[in-house]
Parts: C-alpha cells; sequence; structure tokens
C-alpha cells in the first residue's frame, strides 16, 4: 500500500470506444494524461478493462507515484458496493471492479459512474462551479443526466439519471409514437434517422448539422425533432430539480447556437416559472470523466 498520502492520484474513465486517464496533483493541475482503446464486449470484457486500466496507472505512475486512482465506467453502478451492476454496451454484470483493481495495483481505489463523475467535475473545474444545483447532461451515443446538490451527485444506489431511457412522443402529427428520447435525441440517433429517411450515410450527427446550415430539409426536420425532444427533457429536469445551470456535454453540444439558441428558446417560453435554468456548454469535454474520477480519488485520500 502507498504511504503518498497527499499526493497526486490518477483518474481513469472507461468510455465505450476509449478509456482515457489523467495524473492529477493536489492543485488540480493535469501532469499528464493517456488514451487506450477500451476493449470490445466479450465473455471477459472487464478483465480486459482491468487490464487496460492496470497499463494506464502504471504508465503515468512513471512520473510520479500516485496516492490513490480514480476509476469510473458507464451502465448501472453502484457506487457503494464498488461494484458495475450492468452495462449492455460492454456486456458485463456485477463486476466489483473497485475490490479487483484495488487487489492489483495495491493502492485505494475509489469507484463510480461517468456522467455523475463528469457532473462532479463540471461543479468543481468546469462550467458549474459558481452553482450550488446543476444538471450535466451529456448527448452522444446515448442521454443520460446527472444532477449536483450542494456539492454530492444522488446515486439512487446506480439508477439515477437514466433520462435516455424516457418514452416520449415523437414524429409527424400524423404518425406520432413512442419511442425513447435516446432513440430521437442522442447523437447516435440524428445520423440513423437521417440515413433512413434519406439512405445517405453521413458522419456523425456534425455532419447532420452541417447540412442543416446548408438548408438541406431532411436534416432540418431531423435536427428539430431532437431538439424538440430535448427541450421537453429540459422542462422535466426543470420541473423537478430546478438547477441554476443545465451543463450539455457530449458530441452533440459541439453543435453551438444551433443546438443552444433552440434549447434556450424552448426553456423560456414553456417554463412559466421565475426561476429558469441557464443552458451552457461543457468546458471539460472528453476528459470530464477522467477528471471526476480523479476527484473520487483525491477525496478518497483526502487530497482535494
Amino acid at each position: 500500500m502507498t504511504d503518498n498520502a497527499g499526493g497526486p492520484v490518477v483518474g481513469v474513465d472507461v468510455g465505450g470506444t476509449e478509456t482515457k486517464a489523467v495524473l492529477v496533483d493536489a492543485s488540480g493541475t493535469v501532469l499528464a494524461q493517456r488514451r487506450r482503446a477500451t476493449p470490445p464486449p466479450s465473455p471477459d470484457t472487464a478483465q480486459r478493462v482491468l487490464d487496460v486500466t492496470c497499463s494506464l496507472v502504471a504508465d503515468l505512475s512513471e512520473h510520479t507515484a500516485p496516492a490513490a486512482v480514480g476509476l469510473v465506467v458507464p451502465g448501472i453502478v453502484d457506487e457503494s458496493r464498488g461494484v458495475a451492476v450492468f452495462s449492455e454496451n460492454l456486456g458485463w454484470s456485477d463486476v466489483p471492479f473497485a475490490s479487483l483493481l484495488g487487489e492489483r495495483i495495491g493502492l485505494p481505489v475509489a469507484f463510480g459512474h461517468d456522467v455523475r463523475a463528469g457532473a462532479l467535475a463540471e461543479h468543481r473545474l468546469g462550467a458549474a462551479r459558481e452553482a450550488s444545483d446543476a444538471v450535466f447532461l451529456p448527448i452522444g451515443t446515448g442521454i443520460s443526466a446527472a444532477h449536483v446538490h450542494s456539492g454530492r451527485v444522488p446515486a439512487a444506489g446506480g439508477y439515477a439519471g437514466e433520462i435516455g431511457q424516457v418514452p416520449i412522443e415523437a414524429g409527424e402529427p400524423t404518425e406520432r409514437r413512442r419511442i425513447r428520447l435516446e432513440a430521437v435525441a442522442s447523437a447516435g440517433a440524428i445520423s440513423r434517422r437521417y440515413l433512413d429517411r434519406t439512405g445517405t450515410p453521413v458522419a456523425g450527427a456534425a455532419d447532420v448539422a452541417r447540412r442543416v446550415a446548408e438548408g438541406d430539409p431532411v436534416a432540418t426536420a431531423v435536427w428539430d425533432e431532437a431538439v424538440d425532444a430535448l427541450g421537453g427533457a429540459l422542462i422535466w429536469l426543470t420541473a423537478l430539480l430546478a438547477p441554476e445551470v443545465v451543463v450539455v456535454g457530449g458530441g452533440l453540444s459541439q453543435a453551438g447556437p444551433l443546438l443552444f439558441d433552440p434549447l434556450t428558446r424552448r426553456v423560456e417560453e414553456d417554463w412559466n416559472l421565475q426561476r429558469k435554468p441557464r443552458i451552457v456548454p461543457a468546458e471539460l469535454g472528453d476528459r470530464a470523466g477522467s477528471l471526476g474520477a480523479a476527484l473520487l480519488a483525491a477525496d478518497l485520500v483526502g487530497t482535494t
């Protein structure tokens, strides 16, 4: 076990395609960072993810010995038990990552959820750092959310924040049907829906956004439906949680005013109570999860 209490920490964020790691000192300065491909789903994905994590920690430890490691993963995560309950995309269930990683590296391990860790990072270091109550809403391949309330991020046993699974009404007025929010409004859904309607492959949601700016009517329809669905989600979140700020992250946030202007208008027009949240882009980019993991590690050993 390390005697480097008060020293730097490592944060590791396991994504669907890439695993990112940072070495952070007590002042919050990133000393080094590394990336590896996340192993594809297989019967031994969890073991292979541990191998990648250990490799990243070893690489970063060449700079200086860390006091602790934070590891965050997607899916249903029970932080209190240190267990990854379920991940459909990565194909595991009930994996005790905290204890398994601790045994392999001989360091204290903080374990958490990628989006909740990202919310913590944006609250302490990023776009929500002046707010007591905030919502972090990353929009990428899927959609989820996390609520920061007085510095804490409720987990509800690992099930909080799965708003992408909420059914909504979508489609043309004469063909309305119930569909999950992320099947309409995620970055992945936007590109798939454009392909379905035109037969033309696109290079992700960013390509659809470019076509919207060029006046493509199909791209505009797909985009407007996605933004309308997201606007409705923001109304639910505002009614339930009353955040001061909503931080939108993920790949879709790169669309800039094409996304943020209509979302802000929707909340301004449809939410009649006096307090309305500011809707702002995330500041930490794709490092939010790994920085959040580092914060969890720092909190664990008291080096924040």
